[in-house]
């Protein structure tokens, strides 16, 4: 399990290796990362994409989603992108896409179509902090760069 978002965090099942992974028949929100410094630091992973489902079967895991391509390229490798899965305990559609909204604002993943800004000021509560020291945004998405509900280019 692992812990994704701001203060206590969603428990997430996982990171769990996307190639070989059958998805269960179920709603969840669910994270993408891979790990951009194996060596140095293995149990570190960058969020690169999340999304949410009525049925994890329907998008098309593990390398059949729309996205599966900047996964892959973002990894470096199809065996070396994981999974990360929500099952909201009682939590309706609505609710898993206010989740996943809320971890696009936090992790600013590179591989999502839509961005979002957090919806709240760090005064407001105290500033923002990541529950979880294992996972984090990707890297490569320089600071500060937020593209609130623009599209930008599919192929990064």
């Amino acid at each position: 399990m692992i812990r994704l978002g701001s203060l206590a965090g969603y428990p997430f099942e996982g990171p769990r290796l996307l190639a070989g992974w059958t998805p269960p028949a179920r709603a969840a929100v669910y994270a993408i990362a891979y790990k951009p410094e194996p060596e140095a630091k293995p149990d570190k992973y960058a969020v690169i994409y999340v999304g949410h489902s009525d049925d994890l079967t329907a998008e098309r895991f593990p390398f059949q989603h729309p996205r599966a391509h900047c996964w892959v390229k973002r990894a470096g490798s199809k065996w070396k992108v994981y999974i990360c899965t929500y099952e909201v305990p009682g939590g309706g559609r609505a609710h898993r896409e206010q989740i996943a909204r809320e971890l696009t604002a936090i992790y600013q993943p590179r591989c999502n179509d839509q961005q979002y800004d957090q919806a709240w000021k760090d005064e407001w509560i105290g500033g923002t902090t990541t529950s979880s020291p294992g996972l984090a945004k990707d890297p490569a998405r320089p600071a500060g760069s937020k593209t609130t509900g623009r599209s930008r280019d599919p192929h990064l």
